[in-house]
């Protein structure tokens, strides 16, 4: 069996008396599609900043393309393709432009860049914008040519920070189908992200992680039988409390979440049933997926 593409292990990092990361463990393999998921101040951020050699864990290790972290940070960098939760292209640049001058900070011969730049416009569906300044781009044109330049150095591993945020559906469909084309060419690929859609479609496995620690990891659809394992019907209406005890009975669990009740249920026909007997209310039935078990584990509140 090949060498896990990254290792973390017992890997602990701390600010001051705050513990931001605190024994996390994971491996990824090669070839696949790992998400790192967690809500807002898990740990995530730091986490990937770790991997990259860009903060020096306090106690566990690191091993990155069989590299040890951060020792030997630069050699494997050589070997990973980056993109950032935030666009960080250069304004004053073309397109093209901005492909090649990245190639330079990998040591490639710009011969070899400028013969790279017009398959990596086409996988980012960029031919078109090749001679175009970035200040022209939608925002969709420029996460994709992010994409296209992490992988200038056609690298074994991508880092995709939160690659889809902010973009409208049909650019995320856009770059969903640019990742899986990338997985079906053997690239391996750390994912974090808020979009549970996202990752139960690309990963092959997730970590759960809140507060620095790791609270579950698998396959998607693993969790979501081992930790859910049945249907979720949410009703949208007034006073969600006496919803909840007149269901309740009928249901294996409830939860409220501001003015949505979640009802998860193994029969659903008598919970329909009694809804279609109640005026003013909508719901919905559908099967149980990440984002009940993300919800599940980490809470439906919002966390400060």
């Amino acid at each position: 069996m090949p060498a896990a593409a990254i290792e973390f292990e017992q890997v602990v990092k701390r600010y001051g008396d705050k513990t931001v990361v605190d024994g996390l463990s994971f491996e990824v393999r090669p070839g696949e599609c790992f998400g790192l998921l967690g809500p807002n101040g898990a740990g995530k951020t730091t986490t990937l900043r770790m991997l990259l050699g860009m903060t020096a864990p306090d106690a566990g290790a690191i091993r990155l393309c069989g590299e040890p972290i951060p020792e030997r940070a630069r050699m494997a960098r050589a070997r990973v393709g980056v993109v950032p939760q935030f666009d960080n292209l250069d304004p004053d640049f073309t397109v093209r432009e901005n492909l090649q001058v990245f190639g330079r900070y990998f040591g490639l011969p710009a011969a070899a860049t400028r013969a790279k730049v017009g398959p990596l416009l086409e996988f980012a569906r960029l031919e078109s914008k090749a001679d175009a300044r970035v200040s022209e781009l939608s925002g969709g044109m420029k996460r994709r040519l992010t994409m296209a330049r992490a992988l200038v150095n056609d690298p074994d591993v991508l880092v995709m920070d939160e690659p889809t945020t902010g973009l409208d559906p049909q650019a995320r469909h856009l770059i969903w189908e640019r990742l899986r084309s990338l997985l079906g060419r053997g690239k391996t690929i750390l994912l974090t992200t808020h979009f549970m859609e996202e990752a139960e479609r690309l990963c092959n496995r997730v970590a759960i992680v809140e507060e620095g620690r790791k609270i579950a990891e698998g396959a998607p659809s693993a969790l979501v039988e081992s930790e859910i394992g049945c249907d979720v019907i949410e009703i949208y209406g007034p006073d969600p409390v006496a919803l909840r005890d007149e269901l309740a009975p009928l249901a294996k669990r409830t939860e409220i979440s501001g003015e949505t009740l979640f009802c998860y249920v193994d029969d659903a026909q008598p919970v329909h049933a009694r809804l279609q007997q109640r005026a003013g209310l909508r719901y919905l039935h559908r099967p149980a997926n990440l984002e009940d078990v993300f919800l599940r584990l980490t809470g439906r509140e919002m966390q400060d």
